[in-house]
């Protein structure tokens, strides 16, 4: 089994993507959430400059990884196996939109703990009106396709090379990376992002494509950016702080 030697701009890239941006990701969002309130001029800008930053970071990663020769193939930018993609697509989407709106029935009848990072930031993060909707649409279109050209298409690329061809070694990798970017969600956040990201790559060992995993990935950040907002508004803790308001 030979070994591929990693390329000194590709290890530069992994380490940005796995201490670079978790560590900014962090301050930024702590920045955030220490402000008792945060208004729609906030949250816009917070948006537009997380797809600038996603678009500009894979533009970067795509340059050097087709000067270094990478593949479509090895990149998942192709569609082989048009039926069986198809189907992966729709069947991943159908099963985690229906995790996701469990998930969401159950916040509206629970009350959430306050204190939970993940809580403030979903309280604080999430559009809260359509114009921010709108923007947040235009955010969650940018973040499915981007980590997924970066993580599940880069990423899983160059682990597999390194790793003499395991694909085993390169989900498990490049979930830890990607749950690494999302540590800002606190624990929960970050268990949450790794399983998904081990579902989104096995979805592309199983169709060779990323189409699966865009589209999941856009199917569950849509409803839990959009539903999500919506629930929390209407669980019992906010309903409370009206009623004493």
């Amino acid at each position: 089994m030979r070994l591929f030697t990693i390329p000194w701009d590709f290890v530069a890239i992994l380490l940005v993507l796995a201490v670079i941006v978790p560590w900014r990701g962090a301050v930024r969002i702590r920045q955030l959430l220490s402000r008792p309130n945060i208004g729609t001029r906030e949250r816009i800008a917070l948006y537009a400059s997380t797809i600038a930053f996603q678009w500009i970071a894979v533009a970067v990663t795509f340059w050097r990884a087709t000067a270094r020769g990478l593949t479509a193939v090895q990149l998942g930018l192709i569609i082989g196996r048009p039926t069986r993609t198809i189907a992966v697509a729709i069947g991943t989407a159908a099963f985690l939109a229906v995790v996701q709106w469990q998930g969401l029935r159950q916040l509206r009848h629970v009350t959430p703990d306050p204190k939970s990072r993940l809580m403030q930031f979903r309280e604080k993060i999430l559009p809260q009106n359509s114009t921010e909707s709108l923007v947040f649409f235009a955010l969650a279109c940018t973040v499915a396709v981007c980590e997924e050209l970066i993580y599940r298409g880069f990423v899983f690329a160059v682990v597999v090379l390194a790793a003499g061809g395991s694909l085993a070694i390169a989900i498990l990798v490049s979930s830890a990376i990607f749950s690494a970017a999302h540590a800002y969600q606190g624990r929960q956040g970050i268990a949450t992002t790794f399983v998904l990201g081990a579902l989104f790559a096995f979805t592309r060992v199983c169709t060779l494509s990323l189409l699966p995993a865009i589209f999941a990935h856009l199917v569950v950040d849509l409803i839990s950016g959009l539903s999500g907002a919506r629930a929390l508004r209407s669980s019992p803790a906010t309903d409370s702080a009206a009623a004493g308001s």
